[in-house]
Order: C-alpha cells, then structure tokens, then sequence
C-alpha cells in the first residue's frame, strides 16, 4: 500500500510521544514493504537542533515530505495541517493516516474526495490546559470531524474510547501503543555532565506542560525531607508561562535538577539509573515515556487516571490525581521502603514488554488499512 502520515512534528524526533510513534509505525511497514510517506513540520527543534531530513529525503526507507508552516505557535499546525492534507489528497494514497485532534481538523477533504482515512486520537487534546478558547474550539472541531468523517478510529485507552462513543456516539478501535526491549546503561554521562548516580534521584521525564502534573510533584517533593534529587526531564510546549513557573519553583529548593530536552545515550542512562519513576499528570493519551520507564525495569508511580493507572496495573503504585498531599504520601513511602521499590522493579520491565509490542501494533493498523481497501 501507499500510505501517507500527517500530524506528528517531525521525525526522527523525540518531541513527543506522537512523533515516537509515527517513527516506529512507518519504519515497520516499510519493513513489511509498504511505500510510506510521512509529512514533517519545517521550523525549530524542541533541542534547539534544526536537523530536519530535507524534503524529498528518505529515511529509513521513509518518504519525507517537509512541510513549511508559520513560526508563530497559534498557526504553526493549523497552516502544517491545511498545506499537508492539501499535498495528500493529489499524491494517490491508499490510505492518509492523521494523528492528533487539530491535524483531523482538515480529514473531511479526503473523506469528501473519496480517500480512505484512518485516524488516530492520541489523547484528548481540547482537554488539556495550555491551550486558548480559539485553539480548544480547533481541537474540538478535529475531534468531530475523526468521529464523523474517518472510515477507521483507533485510540490508545479505554477511557478515550469510552469519550467517542459518549460524547459523538462513534466506536472506536483500542490499539494501545507499544514498546521495545532497551538496553539498561551504567551512570557514566549521566555522572560526569549532572553528579548523577544509580538510584540517588527521582525522575519527571515528560513535556513541561500543565496537565503532565509537574507542579504537583515539585509541591509535594518540596515537604519531604529525602537527599534523593528530583531530576526533571522535557521540552516545552504552548507553555512559556507554566515553564517559568516551574522554574522559580525549582530555583527555590537545590535537590531539584532541570536538564531540559535530552535524547540518546543521556537519556538511556536517566532511565536505568532512577530510583523512582514519577507521571502525575491530569490529562494523558497513554504515555510513551511511561512504557519506557516501565522497560527500563523502573519503579512507576502515577497519577489514577485510566491511561496510567491501566498501563502500570498492580505493578505499579498510583496516587490521586490532583491530590498533594496524597502524592507526598506516596512518595515518602516508597523512599522509606527499599524493598518495595525492588519488588516493583523486579516485575516492570517483563509485563509491559509481553503486553505491548510494536509488532501487534502495526499488524492491528495495516488490517484496519485493509479491511477498507478490500470494501472498495
């Protein structure tokens, strides 16, 4: 099949978890020989690198296509979305496979032209805090328009598939993400850049955005007597203000440690070397780098909402979303019990690798490609 893919930033990145998973859906195809086209966002790099693959370039057997768009973040995916879908619908595509809620704003022209369309909601985007009344409407309007309009919707958690079909009656496919086996690294990089070693800090490793939780975790951390450092991980997002925030709040107590954006060796080796592993976030889709930290054998301790909750199942330990105090409860009892923590690890890594495998993944995807194809 000829596949395009349109809503991710760009890849290879690690700008979020969408692009992670475009990356990993793409390149398996294309495995499996499949001709697949993937449309990156022109601009800067959350790491501040400008290493877009140019435009006609391939990667990994991958067609990039490069899209350029506004600089300005209000216009930045509306422009990528309009000026990608409009290349898509005179490329000759089996299928255009959108991803995210603002990007399926555009699904009804290829719907309208005839294209089969397949779209994946990565969690519900209108939901979460740093966007404005124009952008909610935006997202909202996406929302609707992968309800009504794509012939196939996946989503990723019980509880965004319970959402579709409340509130636009429309059944959704579940197929959560899925992870790799890592290779677990000794603290060396991450020793000589940070004074970091094994299991002398806790780890936040997400994007520095209001409904990934992180001021509730700087809160609670900060009534806790522990020489363990709090070691915050993560680019930014549509947050200035929320980033300067978090900063002043950090600024404010020396344990606690913001090393930005990070990828590659640095990152494997904050991964293997946590004590614990903390996602306290409000609003999630199913979070990539919490199936990371699981693989990495962590520790996890998460916020109760269904997409984290009912990724770490009793292998994990979770708290109240929202809840300070609850968090701090939490978190003094697993840095007061060892042995807890331990036990914990001992059983992360096998049961998120047996339960979520790209393979299934991909093969769930292309049949749900198929199915349509063979209806035309």
């Amino acid at each position: 099949m000829k596949i395009a893919m349109i809503g991710h930033k760009r890849i290879p990145s690690r700008e979020g978890g969408i692009e992670i998973v475009v990356e990993e859906l793409a390149t398996k195809m294309v495995a499996e020989g499949h001709d697949v086209y993937v449309y990156n966002r022109a601009g800067h790099h959350v790491s501040g690198a400008e290493n877009d693959v140019e435009i006609g370039k391939m990667y990994k057997g991958i067609h990039i296509i490069t899209v350029p768009t506004s600089e300005k973040k209000s216009l930045n995916a509306t422009i990528y979305s309009v000026l990608a879908t409009l290349h898509a619908v005179f490329h000759h595509y089996d299928v255009i496979h959108f991803h995210a809620s603002g990007p399926c704003a555009m699904l009804w022209l290829p719907h309208i032209l005839g294209i089969r369309t397949v779209a994946t909601i990565h969690g519900i985007d209108s939901q979460r805090a740093k966007w404005g009344g124009f952008a909610t409407r935006y997202l909202e309007f996406g929302e609707k328009c992968a309800a009504k309009y794509a012939d196939e919707l996946i989503v990723l958690s019980e509880g965004n598939k319970k959402f579709f079909k409340d509130t636009y009656g429309r059944e959704a496919t579940l197929i959560p993400n899925g992870i790799g086996k890592p290779e677990i690294l000794e603290a060396q990089e991450i020793t000589e850049q940070f004074g970091l070693k094994k299991d002398d800090y806790i780890l936040f490793l997400a994007r520095i955005v209001p409904e990934k939780g992180l001021h509730y975790l700087i809160k609670a951390y900060k009534q806790i007597h522990t020489d363990k450092k709090l070691v915050i991980v993560g680019g930014t997002s549509h947050s200035n203000d929320y980033v300067s925030k978090i900063k002043k709040a950090a600024r404010e107590d020396d344990r606690i440690m913001l090393l930005g954006f990070q990828q590659g060796q640095i990152l494997e080796e904050l991964y293997s070397n946590a004590y614990l592993y903390v996602l306290p976030s409000d609003v999630e889709g199913m979070p990539i780098s919490l199936l990371e930290a699981m693989s990495y054998g962590n520790c996890c301790l998460v916020s109760d909402i269904n997409e984290t909750a009912g990724v770490v199942a009793d292998k994990g330990i979770t708290f109240k979303k929202g809840d300070v105090d609850d968090l701090k409860d939490k978190l003094v009892q697993l840095l007061d019990n060892k042995n807890e923590v331990c036990a914990y690890k001992e059983q992360a890594a096998d049961y998120v690798l047996s339960k979520y495998n790209w393979d299934d993944v991909v093969a769930r995807t292309i049949n749900l490609y198929k199915c349509g194809l063979k209806a035309l």
